[in-house]
This record gives structure tokens, sequence and C-alpha cells, in this order.
């Protein structure tokens, strides 16, 4: 991708780690965004490998950074549901999740290309603090791009 490409990205990845503020992962709501950004990280990292900007690698590094704060917020999704809908219904929502959001992300992020997406992954994977996490989901689940990524494009 070109210059502007990357500049965006930087921002990106930049603004998200600058703005957030420590947040812990807690209750039903934030260990589901966390579950989100991991899968959405994952899905589209999977749909751009082939491509200039694959980022796997930097999402295995984020995964494994960060592997507590995902594998937690996971494990009390699993928890929620198995005491809301037994073993059985419990598999079958965090099902639910996983197919949601690999359809969401499955055609693309719907406002970050690769290249940006790459330096978002890179940005979280370098970032030691897991309690960026949550600001970042915020960010990156949103649906239309936040006001302070509208400057860059």
């Amino acid at each position: 991708m070109g210059k502007l490409g990357k500049t965006v990205g930087t921002i990106a990845s930049a603004a998200i780690l600058a703005t957030a503020m420590p947040a812990q992962a807690g209750g039903y709501a934030d260990a589901e965004k966390l579950r989100k950004l991991d899968i959405m990280l994952m899905v589209t990292a999977l749909r751009c490998r082939h491509g200039t900007d694959n980022f796997q690698r930097d999402y295995e590094k984020f995964a494994v950074k960060h592997n507590v704060a995902l594998q937690g917020a996971a494990k009390s999704l699993q928890t929620s549901y198995t005491s809301k809908y037994g073993a059985k219904g419990a598999k079958r929502q965090l099902d639910k999740i996983s197919v949601s959001m690999a359809n969401v992300y499955g055609q693309g992020h719907p406002w970050l290309e690769c290249a940006e997406l790459k330096q978002v992954a890179s940005g979280l994977a370098a970032h030691r603090d897991s309690s960026q996490l949550l600001v970042a989901a915020d960010e990156l689940l949103a649906h239309n791009r936040p006001a302070k990524f509208a400057m860059a494009r």
C-alpha cells in the first residue's frame, strides 16, 4: 500500500495506544469485547495473508503477548454461558459469537485496510499492557471510522 495507507495505519495504531486508559477486564461485556477483538484480528489476518500486507505473524505475536487476557475472557464467557445454558448451550453460544464475527469480518474490516490492520496488530503485539485491549476493542470493533481516524484519510 502507498505512503498514505502506511500513515493512516500508523496514526490508527498510535491513536489507539495513546488514548488508552487502564481498563480492567471484568464481566460479560468486557469478556465479549476481548473475544470479538481476537476473532476480528484472526479473521482479517487470514483474509490479508496472501497480499503484501500479510499480518499473520503480527496477529500471532498479539495472541501470544495477550494470551492471559484473551484466555481469561474466553473462560469468563464459557463460565457465564455454562451457568445460563448448560455445557452444550455454552458451546453453541461461543460458536455463535465466533461465526458471527467471522461473517462480519470475512469480507474485510469496514474501515481499515490490510496495511492499517497490520500496523494495529503490530502495535498491540508490541504493547505489553493488556489493559489497552478494551479501548482498542471499542475503537476497532466500531462499524464506522471513529472521528480521530477521519482526519487521516
